[in-house]
């Protein structure tokens, strides 16, 4: 009978260190979908920018600013200018009246 030596031996993996190894595959996909899910809501709320109309100066009659009135008007006979604005503060080209 020829028998393998200890070198040429290949390890035997048992049943047990099998469903070890099976159960830390489990465990570290089960951790990683956790984490996905918990980050998804930030990604999803930080990728829409809305744009609003927001209040940039006050005009008189004779379209001069008057002091004190900036950005929004107060009292009568004033024009409001407003220009649309995304949360960063700019304005986006194509959104406002001048574009």
């Amino acid at each position: 009978m020829n028998f393998a030596s200890r070198e040429e031996a290949k390890p035997i993996r048992t049943k047990t260190a099998e469903r070890r190894k099976w159960g830390v595959i489990v465990a570290v996909t089960a951790i990683m979908a956790a984490l996905a899910l918990a980050a998804a809501p930030a990604f999803l709320q930080s990728a829409s920018a809305k744009i609003t109309e927001e209040d940039t100066s006050c005009e008189n009659r004779g379209g001069n600013e008057p002091g004190g009135q900036q950005p929004t008007c107060e009292g009568e006979g004033l024009t409001q200018n407003t220009e649309n604005q995304n949360p960063s503060g700019h304005a986006p080209p194509g959104h406002n009246k001048d574009d």
